[in-house]
């Protein structure tokens, strides 16, 4: 698989309902807490992010929210594929594990479905699968 197919995979994934996208953003900021603490009390924290990770693990979260509220307001395959491999780039020269995309991506489906109204969470979970199934897509390319 390569980016254009990437990039088609994921325009099937939208355009979202706008009730969807106001949920997920009204919501934002109290799953981001919620991803915080729950990952920040994994034992295995320090491997996935490094020691001094944590801070920048938190700064992710936040804009992974924000990216996402406004991926679902206006969805755009292209700008979506792209991002992702930026932050595969970014986040690994700083010394996050491979492993942190798949444990990040698993606490964010969990607190999705505890926070969101089931129409919003049945909208929003295959953009997180899609995601999920293709971090070794992503883990690839963002070498290239």
């Amino acid at each position: 698989m390569d980016k254009r197919d990437l990039i088609a995979s994921a325009g099937q994934l939208g355009p979202f309902d706008p009730s969807t996208a106001e949920a997920y953003a009204a919501a934002a900021q109290r799953m981001v807490a919620r991803i915080n603490d729950k990952m920040l009390s994994r034992p295995d924290i320090d491997v996935l992010v490094g020691e001094a990770g944590h801070d920048m693990m938190r700064d992710n979260h936040a804009n992974h929210a924000r990216f996402i509220a406004s991926i679902l307001a206006n969805h755009n395959p292209e700008v979506l594929v792209e991002t992702i491999l930026w932050v595969f780039r970014a986040y690994r020269s700083r010394g996050f594990a491979s492993t942190y995309w798949a444990a990040q991506l698993n606490t964010w489906m969990d607190t999705l479905r505890e926070e969101l109204p089931s129409g919003a969470y049945g909208q929003i979970l295959p953009l997180y699968e899609w995601m999920q199934v293709n971090i070794p897509v992503f883990e690839h390319l963002s070498h290239q």
